[in-house]
């Protein structure tokens, strides 16, 4: 594990004290499940490539097309 410190609201933490004293666990794993629990619903944004259509089948095939050669 890694050591790391966070700044929280005073009533925020009150709570989580008495939410770690009500369960008999430390009030540093309170903190480690909600940490958890907040990583665990994160999901990275997806690419944006490939995920829209021209709707042209031949976009590919005639990109050159109407272009002058190259020098």
């Amino acid at each position: 594990m890694v050591r790391t410190t966070i700044m929280a609201d005073a009533d925020v933490l009150a709570r989580l004290r008495a939410l770690a004293r009500a369960r008999d666990v430390s009030l540093a794993e309170i903190t480690r499940e909600a940490l958890e629990a907040k990583a665990a619903e994160y999901r990275p944004p997806a690419s944006c490539f490939g995920v829209a259509s021209s709707g042209r089948a031949d976009v590919s095939s005639v990109a050159g097309v109407g272009r002058a050669p190259p020098r």
